[in-house]
């Protein structure tokens, strides 16, 4: 199959495909004459297995690990289980962040319960105030993506 077959068969977006091919992941496809990328069904299989992993918040270096360890299944699986339980760890670290990030945005908006002339505005006033207690914010940081991306 061409790309934009595979791409509509697994429902990845034919860019994240020629990027999983730049990054390692997918094999290079073997090439028609006229210089199309025909696919596999192991492509496919191959594509499916990143897409979970994905949908799981896993990095690509993780994803990248797994297949390594799904590419050698005579090995044992304890690797595959260190992965998971340090991912597991980043996803409880997250939660942590995303928790404190609620409390601190359901403090901000607690200084301001009704209408008001923006000058007076509670919230705007609390931004102000802890931009100039602390400007570069030592500890704290927009909380991203995956593992801090």
């Amino acid at each position: 199959m061409r790309i934009g077959d595979l791409a509509e068969a697994t429902g990845t977006p034919v860019e994240t495909i020629r990027f999983y091919e730049r990054e390692g992941l997918i094999a290079p496809p073997r090439r028609s004459d006229n210089n199309y990328r025909m696919y596999q069904p192991a492509h496919a299989e191959r594509l499916a297995f990143i897409r979970q992993c994905r949908s799981l918040d896993m990095a690509l270096d993780e994803v990248r690990a797994l297949l390594a360890l799904r590419d050698a299944p005579a090995q044992d699986c304890g690797e595959i289980n260190a992965l998971l339980d340090a991912h597991i760890g980043h996803v409880a670290q997250r939660i942590r962040e995303l928790r404190a990030l609620e409390r601190d945005l359901k403090a901000l908006r607690a200084r301001c319960t009704a209408p008001h002339p923006i000058a007076e505005c509670g919230i705007l006033s609390g931004l102000d105030h802890a931009a100039a207690a602390a400007p570069a914010a030592p500890g704290r940081r927009h909380v991203h993506g995956t593992h801090g991306r």
